[in-house]
């Protein structure tokens, strides 16, 4: 038990510093770029993007994240490993956030794109970017530093549970 313990600790830790990295990359360079270019390429590039990101790696890392985390706050409930049950507990707190966030905004702006249908077809560009734009940067902020923060409260808890009590 005490291997399955670590093992999805360290998942947990691996999968949501993934995720993390994901956010905080659009954050700090994928949309300050896409912010420079004109409205074709910029919705084009995020439609491109929407229609790649769903496959089995980022499944792994982002429904990972989640699972992982619940296995390791259940193996950690028992008397004697409750120590770092805390910042895990905090850590899935804070990766709920990155799920609610991703549901209410990001998703549903993605969906806006997709159902735009193909870029020299739609009307006005600028209309769809400014619908956009602003609301799924401003979403995808927050994912990024709770993902960062749920990833740094996993890194303490295995660091924490590495350390002998007392």
């Amino acid at each position: 038990m005490g291997f399955l313990r670590s093992a999805s600790l360290l998942a947990a830790t691996v999968t949501t510093g993934l995720t993390a990295g994901l956010f905080a990359a659009f954050a700090y360079a994928v949309m300050p770029g896409l912010s420079r270019t004109d409205d074709r390429t910029l919705v084009l590039a995020m439609q491109r993007i929407n229609e790649s990101i769903l496959n089995g790696w980022f499944a792994v890392c982002f429904g990972g994240a989640l699972v992982c985390t619940l296995l390791a706050a259940a193996l950690h409930l028992g008397a004697g490993r409750r120590a770092v049950l805390p910042w895990i507990v905090a850590a899935l707190l804070l990766y709920l956030v990155v799920l609610g966030v991703t549901a209410v905004v990001n998703v549903p702006l993605n969906t806006v794109l997709a159902q735009a249908g193909d870029v020299d077809r739609i009307t006005d560009l600028a209309a769809l970017r400014e619908r956009f734009e602003v609301a799924w940067v401003r979403g995808n902020v927050v994912r990024a530093v709770a993902s960062t923060g749920a990833f740094g409260l996993l890194a303490w808890a295995l660091a924490a549970a590495g350390r002998p009590v007392g």
